[in-house]
């Protein structure tokens, strides 16, 4: 009996252990960009350049910078760099109000998207000219310097299998086999202990 109780003890304590909430793991955070979140610059840049809390993977990441005719004006893929992530820009940018839409993978290699809005003044070299009371696009809600915009419900990744679970079970499994034979040895020797008294 009593190996069975230290046994149940020890297989509590796994499931508790198991089933408490496990610490929080921040993804990574959009701590600032280049331009910043609604500012207004005299012209359009070579670049938007957005600086991370931790250094983001360099696969999956997008950058989209759409002019107000919702032109995209990115020019290749992103580039990382340390903690940041370069989008160059294609040369004759019109000036106005421009929207970035960013997603990068985090260094936990989970996804996070955001975006934020800025305005030119004047177009970039070879661009239209400057647009008269060009403002932001409405309905963008900007980034705020420490935050990364991630979806609200955003889907488990199929490559998350549980395996916490089967370690469990395999730990469960574990426990009742040697329960088990912790039995049978024990019955054995009551057996024999009843033969010999006979």
């Amino acid at each position: 009996m009593q190996i069975l109780r230290r046994a149940l003890a020890a297989l509590a304590v796994f499931g508790l252990i198991l089933l408490a909430p496990a610490p929080a793991f921040a993804h990574d955070a959009l701590e600032g960009s280049a331009p910043t979140s609604g500012a207004t610059v005299a012209s359009v840049p070579a670049e938007v350049r957005l600086d991370f809390s931790e250094t983001p993977l360099g696969v999956g990441a997008e950058i989209r910078v759409t002019d107000p005719s919702g032109t995209n004006w990115s020019d290749g893929s992103p580039e990382v760099v340390d903690r940041s992530v370069h989008q160059k820009l294609r040369a004759g940018a019109p000036a106005g109000a421009y929207t970035v839409v960013w997603r990068v993978v985090s260094s936990d290699s989970h996804p996070i998207e955001g975006t934020f809005a800025f305005t030119a003044t004047s177009a970039a070299p070879g661009g239209a000219s400057a647009a008269p009371g060009a403002s932001e696009v409405p309905g963008i809600v900007p980034s705020q310097p420490g935050t990364a915009q991630t979806p609200a419900a955003a889907p488990a990744p199929a490559s998350d299998f549980p395996w916490m679970i089967v370690v469990f079970a395999v730990v469960a499994v574990g426990l009742l086999a040697a329960l088990g034979v912790g039995a049978r040895r024990r019955l054995s020797r009551g057996d024999g202990e009843g033969t010999d008294r006979v």
